[in-house]
């Protein structure tokens, strides 16, 4: 049997057809256009995206056997609005996670509510990108369409209802909203409460690899496809590229080092940190983690390269730096301001340490090694919480550095292993899929006979213990100039 994959992201939706082995049959890419009305808001039309789907599956399927597309699963964008009217109709342009228009509404809610009752019910604090300041935003400047609304719902849970029927979403996705219970899984009465909203206008919640139905008749006509293909819940992003690197079970961790960059830890219990630095999120295998995303990974990196030393040559640039744990020159990676642990836009970019002695390379060094500290941020905070972690997988643009490998596992003392698929959300929506038409019992298995580590980088003692010294001073220089960063905004 053959199974589709759905990434929905922000510029663009991929398709992945995968067989019963876990072979990669087929690829599609579409893209649609993203909308900036006012500086620092971010919107789609939800319709553009099911055209894309529609118009991606029926290239992605036009040479197999369709009678053998068993089901369809889904990784998407986050935290989005789209909200539908008693008709099942878009009511105005979806509200995109990097959207920061809320920031008076996150005021609100952490403030005036309360941080600490906000955590209470849903374990995360309110972000300008999470879902419900968007709706309390609607609700206060756009009155006639909050009225209008029959139900709220997140990006790919609008193109699994198109193909469905079925208003649904799923447990890792609706963590991301700010109104869903995380801890038992279900919507916070409370925070619908304080949005003004009632459950009905809710989706119905499903774990990411249950079938929430098949496709109606309309979308199989549209798509060229048999009615009897499942739809499978799917998840948020982060959570379907867990699955896509086999982070799945007990204190399993996988590095994004990419853009951004972003620690998921796996876990089979519920947790959460006191000050919010971590997101404690329900994860796609059924079970919850932890994430922490820094801003600015690869992208830091890539400044550095591009922009300020001006070479495309990333590789030639590092060849030259073999004295890990030595260098005396310190990078903070703020560059977009940061989200784990600080949360804080106002923080800023930094070298610190610089003597007429320093090199290019020693530059270069303090950037690699300012993500891997900043990534060991999120690590400390997850062993606050009991979670012992002895090795990672990675995955990203910035893991194809044996360098940047290195740096990571020595920073955090972990053996950092890569996998034999770089697929990531696609290929973990297609395992969702397959586990939703029974050809595995569970998600974790799916994984472990899917996904393979085929490198391992080790960390040397020597090096760790040179690296924690460094870190000890690391995460002593944001604080020391924090209050700096305020009065230069």
């Amino acid at each position: 049997m053959l199974y589709i994959g759905v990434d929905l992201g922000t510029s663009s939706v991929k398709l992945l057809l995968m067989d019963e082995e876990g072979q990669i049959k087929s690829i599609v890419t579409r893209e649609y256009p993203l909308y900036f009305p006012k500086p620092g808001w971010s919107e789609q039309n939800p319709e553009d995206w099911y055209s894309a789907l529609v118009d991606g599956i029926k290239e992605l399927t036009k040479d197999c056997n369709k009678d053998e597309i068993d089901g369809i699963s889904f990784s998407g964008q986050m935290h989005g609005m789209v909200i539908l009217d008693e008709n099942d109709k878009v009511i105005r342009p979806a509200i995109l996670w990097n959207d920061g228009r809320t920031q008076a509404e996150c005021d609100y809610l952490n403030n005036e509510i309360g941080r600490e009752k906000i955590s209470s019910y849903t374990a995360n604090m309110a972000l300008t990108g999470f879902t419900a300041p968007k709706l309390l935003w609607v609700r206060k400047h756009e009155p006639d369409n909050f009225a209008k609304i029959k139900k709220v719902m997140l990006p790919k849970d609008y193109i699994a209802y198109m193909l469905s029927g079925v208003h649904c979403t799923d447990v890792s996705d609706a963590s991301g909203m700010l109104l869903f219970d995380v801890k038992n899984k279900c919507w916070s009465k409370e925070m619908l409460d304080i949005c003004g909203l009632k459950e009905e206008q809710m989706a119905k919640v499903f774990e990411s690899y249950e079938v929430v139905g098949t496709l109606s008749q309309k979308a199989a006509d549209e798509l060229g496809l048999p009615s009897t293909v499942k739809v499978i819940a799917g998840g948020g992003d982060q959570a379907v590229a867990a699955v896509g690197t086999g982070t799945v079970g007990e204190g399993k961790c996988n590095i994004s080092l990419g853009t951004s960059g972003v620690v998921f830890i796996s876990s089979q219990n519920f947790a959460v940190d006191d000050n919010n630095a971590l997101h404690a999120f329900c994860h796609a295998d059924g079970k919850y983690h932890l994430m922490g995303v820094m801003l600015s990974a690869a992208a830091s990196n890539k400044w550095w390269m591009d922009e300020i030393i001006g070479t495309k040559e990333y590789s030639k640039e590092q060849k030259d730096i073999t004295k890990l744990g030595q260098n005396n020159v310190y990078f903070l990676p703020y560059l977009m301001g940061e989200r784990t642990p600080h949360n804080n836009p106002n923080a800023r970019g930094t070298f610190i340490g610089m003597t007429m002695d320093t090199t290019r390379a020693d530059m270069t060094q303090a950037v690699l090694e300012g993500v891997a500290f900043a990534l060991r941020d999120s690590f400390e905070i997850a062993k606050s919480l009991g979670v012992n972690i002895e090795r990672t997988r990675i995955n990203g643009g910035g893991a194809k550095s044996p360098l940047w490998c290195k740096i990571v596992a020595n920073v955090l003392n972990v053996k950092v292993d890569k996998i034999n698929s770089e697929e990531g959300p696609a290929f973990g929506a297609a395992i969702l899929a397959a586990v939703g038409c029974g050809k595995y019992a569970s998600v974790e298995e799916a994984t472990e006979k899917l996904i393979k580590v085929v490198e391992t980088t080790e960390q040397d003692p020597d090096i760790v213990e040179l690296y924690n010294k460094k870190y000890q001073v690391f995460k002593e220089i944001y604080p020391t100039l924090k209050d700096m960063f305020d009065k230069m905004v």
